[in-house]
């Protein structure tokens, strides 16, 4: 697979990663199945994928654990990402900035995934009720302690990317970036060519509904986490269909998958961005990491150019 760079941290990574949080949160928790998450993670790393990417709150912890279950003998092959700074509790994600919440986060993290380090830490979401500057402090001493190598941070909006970049290097920002959400391009992404930091995104296949695989939420198990979300009740479903026409018809005509076109997509936008979609099935492993080699025409990307503009129903 193609090589990618994460930023000022040096780190190679393939350019697409594997997003492991469905395998155990979120989409259809009730059907998970560890053993083949298992087999799907170690195909993707003999596929040449090596940023893996998890967090403490996937599960939660569950995810973590399967993805250190997985990682026995092949640890130094990958990138291993984790996050903190979110808790469930009573039902709700709730951020959690504190500097002694983030340390002790992390050593739960370390013995999960059953590593002495890990290497790349992102602060999940930044805590409105603790400054920026004081949770990042507390993630550089990590980096000093030797717990983990490089730092990033998820939906951070510029100014806090800047407080955070004048305490400590900011190797990596992820954040959701696909067809149907682009609203990182206008300033984020732009901060992080301006700094030298990498963009990883979330949610490119768009939760799944971008695959065209979606066409009703009668579809989703009740305790999918996208039956709560404004994309996908039923209404907005049926409107963001032609979203999906569209990525089809390129789709045809690069004898391609939609999905592919819509990772393809995301690759096209800059050899800093890379994507990582979600799977928990081994042919969806292999035709989401097709995409790496799938090349868009001019004419490609015209047609896919405004589709955001389409959109109903906001993020979340």
């Amino acid at each position: 697979m193609q090589q990618r760079t994460l930023g000022s941290s040096g780190l190679t990574v393939g350019a697409i990663g594997l997003g492991c949080m469905g395998m155990s949160f979120a989409y259809d928790p009730a059907t998970r199945d560890d053993e083949e998450s298992i087999r799907v993670i170690n195909a993707a790393i003999d596929e040449g994928v090596t940023l893996i990417d998890t967090a403490d709150v996937y599960g939660p912890f569950t995810n973590e654990e399967l993805v250190g279950r997985a990682l026995r003998g092949r640890r130094d092959e990958v990138v291993l990402a984790s996050k903190c700074g979110l808790v469930v509790r009573n039902g709700e994600i709730t951020p959690i900035g504190r500097p002694d919440h983030i340390r002790a986060a992390v050593e739960g993290s370390l013995r999960r995934l059953n590593v002495d380090v890990i290497d790349l830490y992102q602060l999940h979401r930044v805590d409105p009720d603790v400054p920026v500057e004081d949770s990042w402090g507390a993630m550089g001493e990590l980096v000093a302690d030797g717990k983990v190598r490089h730092l990033g941070i998820s939906e951070a909006t510029v100014d806090q990317l800047a407080a955070a970049h004048s305490i400590h290097p900011i190797a990596a920002v992820q954040s959701e970036l696909s067809l149907w959400s682009r609203d990182e391009l206008s300033e984020v992404l732009p901060w992080c060519r301006e700094h030298d930091a990498a963009f990883i995104a979330y949610s490119p296949l768009g939760r799944g509904f971008l695959t065209g695989a979606l066409t009703s939420v009668d579809q989703l198990e009740a305790d999918d986490w996208r039956r709560g979300n404004p994309r996908f009740q039923a209404k907005s479903i049926e409107r963001n269909r032609g979203i999906v026409t569209a990525i089809a018809d390129v789709a045809r005509d690069r004898n391609a998958t939609p999905a592919q076109v819509a990772l393809a997509w995301v690759l096209a936008l800059g050899e800093d961005i890379v994507p990582i979609p979600g799977t928990r099935r081994l042919t969806r492993l292999k035709e989401n990491l097709a995409a790496a080699d799938l090349h868009l025409t001019a004419a490609n990307l015209e047609a896919l150019a405004t589709l955001a503009d389409h959109v109903t129903g906001d993020r979340y």
